[in-house]
């Protein structure tokens, strides 16, 4: 744990020196202090009060591919990275909470609820946007791969968006349509709204700051790193994403560290979908008078429907559908990680593995 901590507080060293370097610029345009002020607050606010798994994993990618320890600027370049994808993240939740009229955020209010913020919070996400171009543009001009990094986090953050459109019109809050639902919608949102920013996204970082060509020969095998990375760390966040909705529903609040609210809040979930299927089966005894109970009572803001849910999918044994799921899939992670060939200066199994090590069988 204290290694944990002291890679941590490193990492958010170097968020005081870009922050202040952003700062800086942004005064250097002829800013009045308060706007200045007010960005800094912003940034303060929003950029590093989270886990920082993504931006951590930029460096932790980068020192595991060189097989040696980083030099200073080595670390640095690849901290800046991993604050440009925290940047990132910041800019999709400040916007988020307001779409989704969310209250709290990391135990705090959500930025766009303090009183004199309000509305301004959409431009302040445009500006947390901004600052990953202004970043890149500072630190990776001169780099070779300058071009790389612009494309690849603006497809990133494209594909992002793409999937927050298909949640936001498959599940609003306030109107309940079990019929949109489906797994095959389910993996779509989940692979563009969480899978590309926070699986794909830190790996091919710290792929390109090593130069890690598009492809290479080795014994004979034709190798492709950027494809073979994104065949393994799709299904990984899909994983991830689906082993995140399973806990909502399963996993106690004192576990959890929050109480879940997928059900009420009729999120398009793993559990209900799967539940959705199940009924639909022939095979299921009961299953047209469950999905009765799951129209009538999901995504409404009331216990007891809540409960008459959780009911079904207890009946449904959920638990159990996703304890099988769980261990093919990551028989299918692990063999897609075992067929990596290594080799110097390309992919290597250990940067999967450390993905896969981190969630498998995680309780919160």
């Amino acid at each position: 744990m204290a290694d944990k901590a002291a890679s941590r507080a490193k990492f958010e060293d170097v968020f005081a020196a870009i922050r202040e370097e952003l700062l800086q610029h942004f005064a250097g345009e002829g800013m009045p202090a308060e706007a200045v002020e007010w960005y800094r607050k912003n940034l303060d606010y929003n950029v590093p009060g989270g886990k920082l798994n993504r931006g951590i994993s930029v460096v932790d990618t980068v020192e595991i591919l060189k097989g040696s320890a980083l030099t200073e600027d080595e670390y640095f370049k690849a901290a800046v990275l991993g604050w440009c994808i925290e940047l990132l993240q910041a800019f999709f939740l400040v916007s988020d909470d307001i779409m989704d009229s969310s209250i709290t955020r990391r135990s705090q209010p959500c930025w766009y609820r303090l009183p004199e913020i309000g509305m301004i919070a959409v431009n302040d996400s445009f500006m947390l946007e901004a600052a990953i171009y202004q970043l890149l543009k500072t630190h990776f001009r001169s780099e070779k791969f300058y071009v790389d990094l612009l494309e690849l986090f603006h497809e990133t953050t494209y594909q992002t968006e793409m999937g927050q459109l298909v949640d936001l019109i498959t599940a609003p809050e306030d109107h309940v349509d079990l019929n949109k639902f489906s797994l095959d919608r389910h993996r779509t949102i989940v692979i563009y709204k969480t899978a590309y920013y926070s699986f794909y996204l830190p790996v091919a970082c710290a792929l390109y700051m090593l130069n890690v060509p598009e492809s290479y020969t080795t014994s004979g095998v034709t190798q492709k790193p950027y494809e073979i990375s994104k065949s393994i760390l799709l299904p990984l966040g899909e994983y991830f994403q689906i082993q995140d909705d399973f806990l909502d529903y399963s996993a106690p609040p004192e576990q959890l560290g929050k109480i879940g609210t997928d059900i009420i809040d009729n999120k398009c979930s793993w559990v209900i979908n799967t539940a959705l299927l199940l009924c639909s089966k022939p095979s299921t005894p009961g299953g047209a008078e469950m999905r009765k109970v799951l129209d009538e009572n999901y995504g409404r803001k009331d216990a007891q429907c809540e409960a008459r849910v959780k009911k079904v999918y207890e009946r449904l044994n959920i638990t159990k559908v996703y304890g099988e799921y769980e261990e093919r899939v990551v028989g299918e992670l692990k063999a897609k990680i075992g067929g990596i060939v290594e080799t110097e200066g390309g992919l290597k199994r250990e940067v999967f593995e450390s993905f896969l090590g981190k969630i498998y069988k995680r309780s919160k």
